[in-house]
């Protein structure tokens, strides 16, 4: 019997990335992404969204942990994973993920850290004193 396990993903990062190493040296990049759907019809028509746990290895992760930040518009390709472990204190935890295999910047930096970087640059220009 065949299976398929692919999964396509579009939406904005929640939080900057921050990448990881594992004990073998391997780099390992964890972040979520809020995806947008649609439920009802009509007036009953309303937005519901989704947030999305995405794992990355090896370079892949490097390059998301370099250009990717909060609020970045990302395509994500990868195949879905479900895992289980044990905390230290004995409770079963389980999770289901996207392990990206692609990513695809959408945006370039969020327009928040544009304004920011503009207003910063902006400041550095003006002279404290204007001589007379």
């Amino acid at each position: 019997m065949a299976s398929l396990n692919r999964a396509e993903l579009v939406g904005r990062l929640t939080r900057d990335t921050e990448v990881r190493y594992t004990p073998a040296g391997v780099p390992v990049a964890r972040f979520t992404i809020a995806t947008n759907r649609y439920s009802g019809t009509g007036e009953e028509r309303r937005e519901l969204t989704d947030f999305i746990p995405v794992v990355a290895w090896a370079k892949l992760a490097e390059t998301i942990g370099e250009h990717c930040g909060k609020g970045r518009l990302v395509l994500v390709e990868g195949r879905v994973q479900s895992r289980a472990w044990e905390t230290e204190d004995g409770q079963k935890r389980s999770t289901i993920e996207i392990v990206a295999g692609r990513v695809q910047f959408l945006s370039r930096q969020d327009s928040r850290e544009l304004v920011a970087e503009a207003a910063m640059a902006a400041q550095e220009a003006e002279p404290d004193e204007v001589p007379v």
